[in-house]
């Protein structure tokens, strides 16, 4: 059951995308849009098909494969055709890809953790990294259980 909201609480989706922004100006460090760093973090967890990563993202494939072309002409990303199906094209982040991420994490951390340092207290700032860290853990169990919902239909 969900708890009632109140009135802070109901805004909870106007500071999802405030916090958005946030990630796309600390991403100018890194010269990344938020969809070419979104692909570059679930890269990290292994290779992807297109079609894969544009369920992950809630996207069209087109739209991956114009994201992908830039990001696999700056090098970051490689295509690479599976071995047990050549029709199969995945995505491999490359070591160049990864230090860039490792770049832009920090510059995306820095800025939220700067932003959260506003707060009253030191506690209150731990809360509201805390409260991040748990909505991750929260979009892992989703995407997981969503995962094992459609592995038990098909």
């Amino acid at each position: 059951m969900v708890p009632a909201l109140d009135a802070d609480a109901m805004a909870i989706g106007r500071t999802a995308a405030w916090l958005a922004k946030q990630v796309e100006l600390a991403l100018v460090v890194a010269d990344l849009s938020l969809p070419q760093y979104r692909i570059l973090g679930l890269l990290t967890e292994g290779s992807a098909v297109s079609s894969a990563l544009a369920e992950r993202l809630a996207v069209r494939p087109p739209s991956i494969t114009a994201v992908v072309d830039g990001l696999v002409s700056r090098g970051l990303v490689e295509r690479r055709h599976a071995e047990d199906d050549r029709r199969r094209v995945d995505h491999v982040l490359t070591a160049k890809g990864e230090k860039l991420l490792t770049t832009a994490n920090k510059a995306v951390n820095a800025r939220l953790a700067g932003i959260a340092a506003s707060l009253e207290t030191e506690e209150l700032t731990a809360r509201a990294l805390e409260g991040l860290g748990l909505w991750r853990r929260a979009m892992a169990a989703y995407h997981s259980a969503g995962a094992e919902a459609a592995a038990v239909t098909q």
